[in-house]
C-alpha cells in the first residue's frame, strides 16, 4: 500500500554515513585513541556515544576519568585521523544532491563534524555552493540526540522543522530529527526504524528527484510507492 504524500519545504542531510562512507574511519580513530590508554571501545559505545555524536560528548562519556591533557590528546588523534582519511561518497548521493539543487530545492547540512572536514567533504562532492544552511558542532551546545541541531537549521531557513525531510544514518541522529518534528529517512538498517525513521534505504541509488509541471514543486521518491512533495515557495533561500 502506498503512503499518503508528505509535503515538506527543505531537505536536510547529516554528513558522516550519509554524504560519505566514514563510519569505518571514525570507529578506527576512536579505537586507536582508546588503545593509547589500554581501553576498548564496545559496540554499544559505537552506536550510542560515537556515531552521530560530537567529539566532546564521546570524551565526556568514555574518557571522563582522564586528565584534561590526555583528553585533548584523544581528541587530537581523532581529528587527525578523520582530517587525513580518504572518503568515498555514499552511492547515489552526488546525483541526488545535484538533482535537488537543479530543481531549486532548499538543501541543508546538519552535522556534529567540524568546518575543515565539512569543507573536504563538500569539495569531494563538488557541492560547495549547494547548501543554503550548514549547522556544525560549534553552533550548538546540546548535540544529537537532542533536537537542537535540526531545530537550529530550520530556524535559520525560516521554516518549521516539521516542514523538513532529514536523511540520517545513526540512531542518535534519527532521534534528534524525530524529536525536532522532521520526517526522517534512515540510511541503514531496521534499528533506525525503531529509533523513529519513517522509512529506510541502503543508499541514494534508488532515490528519484522530479520537478513537476506545477510552479515551485518537486517530488522525491525514496523507493516505490513513496513520495515527498517539496514546496519551494515556502522555504527561504
Amino acid at each position: 500500500m502506498n503512503e499518503a504524500p508528505v509535503r515538506v519545504s527543505a531537505v536536510l542531510f547529516d554528513m558522516d554515513g550519509v554524504l560519505v562512507d566514514s563510519r569505518a574511519v571514525i570507529e578506527r580513530a576512536w579505537r586507536e585513541a582508546a588503545q593509547l590508554y589500554e581501553r576498548k571501545i564496545t559496540e554499544d559505545d559505537i552506536h550510542h556515544h560515537i556515531h552521530g555524536q560530537p567529539g566532546p560528548h564521546t570524551i565526556r562519556t568514555l574518557f571522563h576519568d582522564l586528565p584534561r591533557s590526555d583528553q585533548e590528546k584523544v581528541q587530537a588523534h581523532v581529528i587527525h585521523v578523520e582530517n587525513t582519511a580518504d572518503y568515498a561518497p555514499i552511492p547515489g548521493v552526488e546525483q541526488t544532491i545535484a538533482r535537488l539543487h537543479a530543481a531549486g530545492v532548499t538543501i541543508g547540512l546538519v552535522t556534529s563534524g567540524w568546518q575543515y572536514k565539512i569543507d573536504r567533504v563538500l569539495d569531494l562532492l563538488d557541492a560547495q555552493s549547494f547548501f543554503s544552511v550548514i549547522v556544525h558542532r560549534d553552533d550548538f551546545v546540546r548535540g544529537k540526540p537532542y533536537p537542537d541541531p535540526y531545530l537550529l537549521a530550520a530556524e535559520r531557513l525560516g521554516i518549521s522543522a516539521s516542514r523538513t525531510v532529514v536523511f540520517e544514518d545513526a540512531i542518535s541522529g534519527v532521534t534528534s530529527a524525530v524529536a525536532a518534528g522532521a520526517y526522517c529517512v534512515g540510511i541503514g538498517g531496521e534499528e533506525l526504524l525503531h529509533a523513529g525513521a519513517k522509512i529506510i534505504i541502503p543508499d541514494f541509488e534508488g532515490v528519484k528527484v522530479q520537478k513537476t509541471d506545477e510552479s515551485g514543486t518537486s517530488i522525491i521518491a525514496c523507493k516505490p510507492g513513496h513520495q515527498l512533495f517539496i514546496d519551494h515557495s515556502s522555504a527561504r533561500i
